[in-house]
């Protein structure tokens, strides 16, 4: 799995869980990826707007 961010090749190691309240059922979650690079920018790119509801390791999304 690919990290979500413009142009990153990276492997991801991070789900990052959101949803934007306007036009989402407060149960539906969609998901980024993110490297260990890019976390904290997309985090705060979703979090700005409202939309960050989980930041998990990648591992821990999958039930590992």
């Amino acid at each position: 799995m690919i990290c979500s961010a413009k142009g990153c090749r990276a492997y991801a190691v991070w789900a990052l869980a959101w949803n934007n309240p306007k036009i989402h059922p407060p149960e539906r979650r969609k998901t980024w990826l993110a490297c260990d690079e890019h976390r904290q920018h997309l985090a705060d790119f979703l979090d700005a707007r409202g939309f960050l509801r989980e930041l998990m390791p990648l591992a821990a999304e999958n039930g590992e």
